[in-house]
């Protein structure tokens, strides 16, 4: 665990606008320093279809299948909001389901060799479709809500159209199988 006193050997040798490569204790790593988390939204409809989005990820050059995720308190709008209102924002925002409960599953880090970032998992629940999704002006968001019977050959028909699958889809829903009733 990081203690204040390894913060004094630390080093910034880069910084860009959201991250910056930071050098502790002989380790280099990426640190996210303009946000105060990252949520992951497992959301489950009523007829027990999963949630997922689909949409392009610069950082490895391919559209990625993934759960609907965000960035909290990265823009001066957002700054000092709850995961959890970030979780149902970002929910409506990228799928325009809307959910009436919300409940935090787990915290974890993404990357533990490579970045400083952590990921909340939230669980939604009482889902209602109010709008498109499909992301705000700086994404291009394809919703998917596919049966979760169905969800290992859709995953496997994804990747043979060349996207790439993040996997912590299937840890998501572990979490919210292991938190529920």
């Amino acid at each position: 665990m990081s203690t204040d006193d390894d913060r004094i050997d630390e080093r910034v040798l880069g910084q860009g606008k959201y991250l910056q490569l930071v050098e502790r204790a002989g380790w280099e790593f990426v640190h996210r320093f303009a946000c105060t988390g990252v949520v992951i939204i497992v959301a489950i409809t009523d007829d027990d279809h999963l949630v997922l989005v689909e949409q392009l990820r610069p950082a490895v050059g391919r559209r990625v299948l993934e759960l609907p995720a965000g960035l909290v308190g990265d823009t001066a709008t957002w700054r000092g909001e709850a995961l959890v209102d970030a979780a149902r924002r970002e929910l409506v925002e990228e799928t325009g389901w809307q959910a009436t409960t919300m409940t935090r599953l787990a915290e974890s880090p993404t990357a533990v060799g490579f970045s400083s970032e952590r990921l909340t998992f939230f669980a939604a629940s009482g889902l209602t479709k109010v709008g498109p999704g499909g992301g705000d002006e700086t994404e291009d968001i394809v919703v998917h809500e596919v049966a979760r019977a169905e969800l290992p050959s859709f995953v496997a028909r994804k990747e043979q159209e060349g996207l790439l699958v993040d996997y912590k889809i299937f840890a998501g829903l572990y979490l919210a199988k292991a938190h529920s009733p």
